[in-house]
């Protein structure tokens, strides 16, 4: 298991996840957290008792043939209220028996309590280990005889998670979520092993480049603003936390205020609204009250370099970008795909790898937190050559800026987002995702109805407006970890230690 290749961290959805880099967001780049990667948080494998076996080979089963992409435009999307008051999204679908629910509380590691850094993510780690009746043992003995999936994950704005099970087996999996979020244990002898779990990984990441490039662009950005913080922490930050710190913030945050949910699989209507209840029911209602202030990145054009013996260099670069309720954000999330598409899509990709040689991939994608919006890449190349790919990317970013696209490539860009898009709702846990974002970016429920005309009506007018705006290859920063021998620094990083 690793949690920690992620130090540009977002919340799972559009442009945070594969599925929703289709949906309306940038690609994934190298160090950026992909929401269904083992390391998007605490999503464990374990040993499974005999007895389990063959529910979980029924369950793999279920889930690879529930895996079958739908057509977008055919999903139905209800909306859903419980008793309690609860509401969530659902997409109805009985031909096999697996339900998926995800959610979203909002607040996650921007609020962790000051040189605490790390608190969200820990508590994501330690909700599976013991809570209500059950100690950490009884808890994955049950979980294990359900063959039910729980993950939780902290990101900066929000802390999320899910659930998957089959249906006969719903009640008692639901059960075991609703104790986690309920009554979690953060027994002591489990808060130490964790702890030794994250410290361990935190300092696999201190050893890694790719990690430690976007980290540092990240810190050398926003500094003293909590989103220069990793949500993993540092060593320091997490040595500090304690058991009081866990439980504060999950009688904080976890609440009904603010609470998104998206439910897809084999239940109602009428059965969706009873979970909803006996899940999230007996939660506070809560106040969405957290105060968290807006933030650009520093936008100096800085190069800084963190000097490292190793015989290639990574180079993560960005600036600002928009964020997601931005009037120009499908203009500029076009724009994101013409220059860094993945593939061999993007300008950068064509000019870095096939004309030169130079990487084996380089892409960038638009980062909208919700206080501030980025625009990011990362190239990773020899140590010798390190200074050739980061005048590549500033030419290519001044070239956008001055003649911003042609037609044919807005055209090709246009297709590939609304064709592509399809193929990434490819599993209940995809689209109880999509349910989820499209509630929090508050895009309305017919949103999916809507997503291609709204990237078919950008112009070429629009698109090159928007290019000599958003891109700047003034405020253009790079961050290198490695050894390169033709790369002069700036100024000194603002460097965090891990």
């Amino acid at each position: 298991m690793n949690r920690f290749l992620l130090p540009i961290n977002r919340r799972p959805g559009e442009g945070r996840d594969p599925l929703f880099n289709r949906l309306g967001r940038g690609l994934v780049g190298p160090g950026l957290r992909r929401d269904d990667e083992e390391g998007a948080g605490s999503l464990r494998w374990r040993a499974v008792p005999s007895q389990a076996k063959a529910m979980i080979l029924l369950a793999a089963l279920l889930l690879f043939v529930v895996s079958l992409p739908p057509v977008a435009a055919a999903m139905q999307i209800q909306p859903v209220t419980g008793a309690s008051g609860v509401e969530a999204w659902l997409v109805e679908d009985h031909s096999v028996p697996v339900v998926t629910i995800r959610f979203a509380f909002p607040g996650g590691a921007a609020l962790d309590p000051a040189g605490k850094s790390g608190t969200a993510s820990m508590v994501a780690s330690m909700l599976d280990e013991g809570a209500g009746p059950y100690d950490h043992a009884e808890f994955h003995r049950r979980l294990d005889d359900l063959a039910g999936q729980l993950r939780f994950s902290a990101a900066q704005d929000e802390f999320d998670g899910s659930l998957r099970s089959l249906t006969r087996n719903l009640p008692g999996n639901a059960d075991l979520l609703r104790v986690a979020l309920a009554e979690p244990r953060f027994a002591p002898d489990a808060v130490e092993r964790i702890r030794g779990e994250i410290l361990a990984g935190l300092a696999r990441q201190a050893k890694n480049p790719r990690s430690l490039s976007g980290r540092l662009w990240m810190y050398d950005a926003f500094e003293a603003h909590p989103y220069g913080s990793g949500v993993e922490g540092t060593e320091a930050s997490v040595a500090a936390i304690t058991r009081d710190d866990l439980a504060a913030f999950a009688a904080e945050r976890f609440h009904r205020r603010g609470l998104t949910i998206g439910i897809v699989g084999d239940i109602g209507k009428a059965e969706a609204a009873a979970l909803l209840d006996r899940v999230f029911g007996g939660l506070p209602l809560g106040s969405d009250d957290s105060q968290i202030a807006e933030a650009k990145p520093l936008d100096d054009g800085a190069l800084v370099v963190s000097r490292a013996a190793v015989p290639q260099s990574v180079v993560t670069f960005g600036q600002t970008g928009p964020k997601r309720d931005d009037p120009a954000w499908y203009a500029a999330y076009v724009l994101n795909d013409i220059l860094g598409g993945g593939g061999f899509r993007g300008r950068l990709m064509k000019e870095i790898r096939e004309k030169r040689g130079l990487a084996y991939g380089v892409t960038t994608q638009l980062v909208p937190y919700r206080h501030a919006g980025l625009i990011v890449g990362s190239v990773a190349t020899e140590n010798g050559r390190v200074g050739e790919s980061i005048a590549l990317v500033r030419n290519e970013w001044q070239r956008m800026r001055e003649e911003g696209p042609t037609a044919a490539e807005l055209e090709d860009a246009k297709t590939y987002l609304t064709g592509s898009f399809p193929l990434g709702l490819d599993s209940t846990q995809h689209i109880a995702g999509v349910l989820v974002q499209m509630q929090q970016d508050k895009l309305g429920i017919d949103y999916l109805d809507r997503r291609a005309g709204l990237i078919g009506s950008v112009t070429l007018d629009e698109a090159r407006a928007v290019a000599k705006k958003m891109f700047d290859p003034a405020a253009l920063s790079f961050a290198v970890v490695g050894d390169p021998a033709d790369v002069k620094p700036t100024r000194p990083p603002k460097q965090q230690k891990f």
